[in-house]
């Protein structure tokens, strides 16, 4: 059994995808849902304390707003900062995101450590998809937020194969992929097993709509949230969408 935080009011926290940066919440509420959340993942030893720095998070998010081209999302504000608290907190030397679309995902991960709202430096942060149209824009997008230092990749590639391929270590490894022919959700067990070469113990691994999309993913979920797989695993129901955080 996986442990869960559900806030009580996730039914009213309503996001208009289209609408990527309205405010739906005072900000005090927003950080309080996420720290709650956040200790949920230090009571099940997958982060080791909550704090991040909440101005950087602020300066990431208007930059974002600024320079990100976003047809939709469904990455609602306390995701986004859910998501960048996370990767701010582990700091990962090498982040790969996988299903990234115009580079919104991608950049809630990789934002704690490129652009304005980076507070500690990393190796490689690869954002993977499939689409090429998709890959170019998000390329464009996160270029916008000023030089990378070759350390920001957008690769247009089938996430599999290239997991497969890839001969280094993912230190955080974050699925939003959705599998051809009515797969949908239920590939992010072929993602996370393609990678599996490539993580090691205290490797993290986010896994988008783990809440929304749960029934058509127990494989997935069956698997991480199996102790002899994965060390601990936990479902962070912030929104209608959720979030699957799992270390190795």
């Amino acid at each position: 059994m996986a442990r869960i935080y559900e806030v009580d009011d996730w039914r009213q926290y309503v996001m208009n995808w289209y609408d990527p940066f309205r405010q739906l919440e005072p900000l005090e509420r927003e950080i309080q849902v996420v720290d709650q959340a956040l200790a949920t993942l230090v009571e099940a030893q997958i982060l080791p304390h909550i704090r991040y720095d909440h101005d950087k998070m602020l300066a990431h998010r208007k930059a974002v707003r600024q320079s990100f081209d976003i047809p939709w999302t469904a990455i609602s504000p306390r995701m986004e900062r859910l998501i960048y608290a996370v990767n701010a907190i582990a700091q990962p030397r090498v982040m790969v995101a996988v299903g990234i679309f115009c580079g919104n995902t991608f950049i809630a991960n990789a934002g704690a450590a490129i652009g304005p709202g980076a507070c500690y430096t990393a190796e490689h942060l690869v954002g993977i998809e499939i689409v090429p149209r998709e890959a170019d824009r998000a390329r464009r997008n996160v270029a916008n937020l000023g030089s990378q230092d070759g350390v920001a990749e957008i690769v247009a590639a089938d996430g599999i194969p290239w997991l497969k391929r890839y001969d280094g270590t993912i230190d955080l490894l974050y699925l939003d992929a959705d599998g051809p022919r009515g797969k949908g959700k239920s590939i992010y067990l072929d993602l996370l097993l393609a990678a599996s070469h490539g993580l090691r113990p205290g490797s993290l691994v986010l896994a988008h709509n783990s809440f929304n999309s749960a029934s058509t993913m127990p494989d997935y979920l069956g698997h991480v949230r199996n102790p002899a797989q994965m060390r601990e695993s936990a479902n962070m129901i912030v929104d209608d969408q959720g979030l699957e955080v799992s270390i190795v």
